[in-house]
């Protein structure tokens, strides 16, 4: 084991270069680079003060000099050893600094920690970013250099915000809107400091724009000013008397004369998958079946997930992903809940009939339900073994449907008379 020579050292400022190349040593206002392997003195700098920080930029060819007392950043370029940069936070103080992953930026923490100051080596621009939290590590920047996410401290609460450092500004899920030769006509966001914007329909005759957030609310915007039109709300009970509420209940099985009732023996696989339902009209006010989302996992299960505008523009269906198994239908003439259609099992999709207002819905089991402003059914798909509906989709032109299984499709048609459903033709392999 051998060691070299021992040199003067200021405040135990001593770093390597990422690249391993350059080891940066200080002497009170004096910052040292020398060779990593021969020790060799490259470049000597000397500051306007003393020295309380140092730090490499990723690729090794700036590293930058902290005086927190003057309140400045000195940084000094390997390359080009005539440039150098100074950034002077005055008044307003420093504590902290550090650059960002592309090593062209640099964040300075001011005095009480009232703002983060971004400065940009290339454009000379600089950002803000307000409210961070005085403690350790409260700054930290993804692998691939593109968030960065801040402990913040705003109305006396605890915050972690994540900013995109192409821009500098805080990451939101929000709607640009663009003409067709590319001009931004709008941006609309809900609201900030949470998860915004997760679902999106335009109304066939482009008039109104729907925006489904995760905070379990639609906004729809009309497209004259992008304004906010109307905010409509999914709560756990509907309350409105002019709303009908229909319930999926399952059909009880007819009991011949002369025997007692016992209660069938229970199915082996999947029961929900081969029992009849009907629709019952549920008493106002009502309640529905609340799924509590898991926050602490990416993508809960909250907000609207899914929206569709009926092809007369009157009509406009919702499904809120803590309310999986109902369906909300707004009557966008009045902007109102119109029916709620609750099932008994989660809904995986529903479609309009591209017609007329007609909407059909699946839940995984054995049985395709259709709504209309008439009314309200459920079909149950004939075939032997359980046929369980994942997706549907109409035909552009007529009144059928095609039914998706994991392995199998089969059509439904429907009567145009009756409006009833039957689904026939032998089932197929999806191929």
């Amino acid at each position: 084991m051998n060691f070299s020579e021992v040199f003067k050292l200021s405040n135990l400022l001593c770093k390597f270069s990422p690249d391993g190349k350059y080891l940066a040593s200080c002497v009170q206002y004096r910052l040292v680079v020398r060779d990593a392997s021969t020790l060799q003195i490259l470049q000597l700098y000397t500051c306007l003060d003393q020295i309380q920080h140092i730090e490499w930029s990723a690729d090794s060819l700036f590293i930058l000099c902290a005086l927190y007392r003057r309140g400045l950043v000195q940084v000094w370029s390997l390359e080009q050893p005539d440039w150098h940069c100074k950034i002077d936070e005055g008044s307003a103080g420093l504590v902290a600094s550090c650059w960002s992953p592309d090593g062209r930026h640099i964040l300075n923490t001011t005095e009480f920690h009232l703002r983060i100051t971004v400065w940009s080596l290339c454009t000379k621009s600089v950002s803000y970013i307000k409210y961070p939290k005085a403690c350790q590590q409260g700054i930290t920047f993804t692998r691939d250099g593109r968030y960065l996410a801040l402990a913040e401290r705003r109305d006396c609460r605890d915050h972690v915000s994540i900013f995109v450092c192409s821009d500098w500004q805080l990451l939101r899920y929000k709607i640009l809107l663009y003409s067709l030769d590319g001009r931004l006509l709008s941006t609309y966001c809900a609201y900030e400091w949470s998860l915004g914007i997760k679902s999106v329909a335009w109304s066939p005759s482009s008039q109104f724009l729907a925006v489904g957030s995760y905070d379990g609310k639609v906004r729809v915007l009309n497209h004259v000013t992008w304004k906010l039109l109307a905010e409509l709300g999914h709560p756990a009970a509907v309350s409105s008397p002019s709303t009908v509420v229909y319930r999926e209940a399952e059909k009880s099985p007819p009991l011949a004369l002369g025997r007692l009732a016992f209660p069938p023996p229970r199915a082996p696989a999947s029961p929900r998958a081969s029992t009849e339902s009907k629709y019952e009209i549920a008493a106002v006010p009502a309640s529905l079946r609340t799924l509590k989302p898991t926050t602490d996992r990416a993508n809960p299960r909250m907000g609207i997930g899914a929206l569709a505008f009926s092809p007369d523009n009157y009509f406009l269906a919702t499904r809120s992903d803590s309310i999986p198994s109902a369906v909300w239908i707004w009557d966008v003439r009045k902007l109102r809940l119109f029916v709620v259609l609750e099932q008994l099992s989660a809904v995986r999709s529903f479609r309009w009939d591209p017609r007329q207002p007609r909407l059909a819905i699946c839940t995984g089991g054995s049985q395709v339900y259709l709504w209309s402003p008439a009314g309200c059914m459920s079909v149950q798909v004939p075939g032997e073994g359980d046929f369980q509906v994942l997706s549907l989709c109409w035909h552009p032109s007529r009144d059928s449907l095609a039914l998706l299984s994991k392995d199998h499709f089969c059509l439904c048609f429907l009567e145009a008379e009756e409006g009833v459903g039957t689904a026939l033709g032998q089932q197929d392999d999806h191929t």
